[in-house]
């Protein structure tokens, strides 16, 4: 290899700096094609008034590298600080986090030593969107958004990932046995594409018992594609169950740049004393090495890597009586792997990266008909604590009002049906979502809900939020209340 590949670095907070040196000592012992824009990230960026953790002039040295090999940060504890990680992701459209989680048993305690699993995780939507609002005095919400093309994507992808690697199985988790319209689109998202791999067996897991599973029998897993939220719980799962968390890395893909990390956090308390295992970190960059061409040194440093674990080199927070055969640092935990390069494992199965073909997914997503889209009700969300908050008192009220029509239908209360004919044992806050809709479901117009509002108001009213209810080819596109 004659040329460098430049990368941006960020040596992170707490133990980061620490991990992330022993990484790059190792890399460059490997002769990894290396050179370094280092930016600052964290803690100290945030306290400089930064809100989003990175200095403008690191998304430009991102721009310009588009592989970004990241250490932990740490938080400032307070509001008004947003999460790095989700920033970059989102900022970068880097849409897929890919977590490889597999047993290093005996050497790593594990009791499930036949684990070998990857979960691939939607990394720019869900709750992680981030929008949240206080609504009442009680209440607050935050908005999940998904979105079809994201869905296609991430799937698209972990059939591609499955594909290229050699995987047999890709399973989706979703929860959408309770949400019907958004964990749904993602099920119905999944079934479809699943026919376009008939070679790659598909298969689907409400996400309580998926995750039940992989804390049980992780070993009937082989790639797993879901949602964000439970993809960032579930990989934490996996990672314990093989060994350590610390011991995970990922990737975090996009179509242009790629972040690479450990999945741990800063753990702030051992910083400085030489205790970190860069082990995350390192597995980390061994994917960025795959990504930017450089497959060679990849299994060069993974086989040192598991040659070192084997001979119970470890750290503290993998060291098992009986098993281990030395406590080493962080230093001297690199220093072992350094000396192992060129060494393969005995009893693990080497590192092997495909060198014909180091060209990333690409995804390539199906055309999209339109549908009819047609505005059929509204949902009016009030603000209300009068009258003992009595469902009957607010329903009788908003009865009055009617827009051409459009007329109260029903009052729920945290999606509990309430009013006409609620339960009085149900228990109410001061937040109510009041549902107009025509008596004949004819379409209505943005100037009858304007109408409503007016007339809501007028009856002394604290409206705060609308949701318009709409079909899209005649399908109903929203929820009904529990009990409607």
């Amino acid at each position: 290899m004659s040329s460098k590949t430049k990368i941006t670095v960020a040596y992170g907070d707490g133990i980061g700096p620490e991990i992330m040196k022993a990484t790059l000592d190792i890399l460059e012992a490997a002769g990894a094609q290396l050179e370094y824009d280092v930016i600052e990230i964290g803690e100290q960026v945030y306290l400089k008034g930064i809100s989003s953790g990175m200095e403008p002039k690191a998304f430009d040295s991102l721009r310009e590298t588009k592989v970004f090999l990241k250490s932990p940060i740490t938080t400032p504890q307070g509001g008004g600080f947003k999460s790095l990680n989700v920033t970059t992701r989102k900022s970068f459209g880097l849409f897929a986090n890919v977590r490889p989680c597999k047993a290093y048993s005996p050497f790593v305690k594990t009791h499930f030593p036949k684990t070998d699993l990857v979960i691939i995780r939607e990394n720019e939507e869900d709750l992680y969107a981030g929008i949240e609002h206080r609504q009442t005095e009680e209440v607050y919400q935050t908005l999940k958004l998904i979105s079809q093309p994201g869905s296609e994507k991430i799937i698209r992808y972990a059939f591609e990932y499955a594909k290229k690697y050699n995987r047999k199985k890709v399973t989706c988790m979703t929860k959408d046995n309770i949400m019907k319209l958004a964990d749904g689109l993602f099920h119905k998202t999944f079934d479809e594409i699943a026919k376009e791999y008939p070679e790659i067996e598909a298969d689907h897991k409400i996400i309580d018992i998926g995750s039940a599973l992989i804390a049980e029998r992780p070993e009937i897993f082989d790639v797993i594609v879901t949602l964000n939220l439970y993809g960032d719980i579930i990989s934490d799962i996996a990672a314990q169950v093989t060994g350590s968390v610390g011991l995970g890395g990922s990737a975090n893909v996009g179509a242009e740049v790629a972040m690479f990390e450990a999945i741990h956090g800063s753990a702030p308390d051992i910083a400085g004393k030489d205790m970190a295992n860069p082990s995350g970190l390192l597995n980390g960059a061994i994917s960025m090495l795959v990504h930017i061409g450089q497959p060679e040194v990849a299994e060069k440093v993974a086989n040192a890597w598991m040659k070192t674990l084997e001979d119970g080199i470890h750290t503290g927070d993998i060291y098992q009586e009986g098993v281990s055969k030395e406590k080493v640092g962080t230093k001297g935990f690199a220093q072992a792997v350094i000396e192992r390069l060129g060494q393969s494992p005995s009893n693990m199965t080497p590192a092997s990266f495909d060198k014909s073909d180091d060209s990333p997914i690409s995804i390539k997503l199906r055309p999209v008909t339109k549908a009819k889209k047609e505005l059929v009700g509204v949902d009016v969300f009030i603000d209300w604590d009068e009258a003992g908050r009595n469902p009957d008192v607010i329903g009788e009220g908003l009865r009055k009002a009617d827009a051409n029509g459009l007329k109260l239908h029903l009052i729920t209360n945290r999606g509990v049906k309430v009013f006409p004919g609620g339960q009085p044992e149900t228990f109410c806050t001061d937040h109510w979502r009041c549902r107009f809709k025509t008596a004949d479901q004819k379409t209505i117009t943005h100037e009858d809900v304007l109408e409503l509002l007016r007339q809501i108001k007028e009856l002394g009213f604290d409206f705060i939020k609308t949701e318009h209810l709409y079909t899209f080819d005649g399908e109903r596109g929203y929820s009904l209340a529990q009990g409607e």
